[in-house]
């Protein structure tokens, strides 16, 4: 169960940290149009209820293995994430 509850903080302090960087750069450029940063925070929440429900499936035969493909599409979700806001 730790290892559930901690994927479930990574989830979370992950795209935690890339909303707060996307509000980082609204606040400082002020003048830019926010539309494209509001639809990365909108995509960094899909993906957090996505993830979440997918760790709280309990109809799975393999816990520990969609818990694997969970941490490696969170990965590959952050990173186009972060690279969204490289790109702003």
């Amino acid at each position: 169960m730790a290892n559930i509850r901690n994927l479930k903080k990574d989830i979370n302090f992950v795209l935690g940290d890339i909303i707060d960087a996307v509000y980082i750069w609204e606040a400082l450029n002020p003048k830019e149009d926010t539309a494209k940063s509001e639809a990365i925070v909108d995509d960094a929440i899909a993906t957090f209820d996505t993830l979440i429900a997918k760790v709280n499936d309990r109809k799975v035969e393999s816990k520990s293995k969609q818990l694997k493909e969970v941490r490696v599409e969170l990965e590959k979700e952050a990173t186009s994430l972060v690279e969204r806001i490289n790109k702003l």
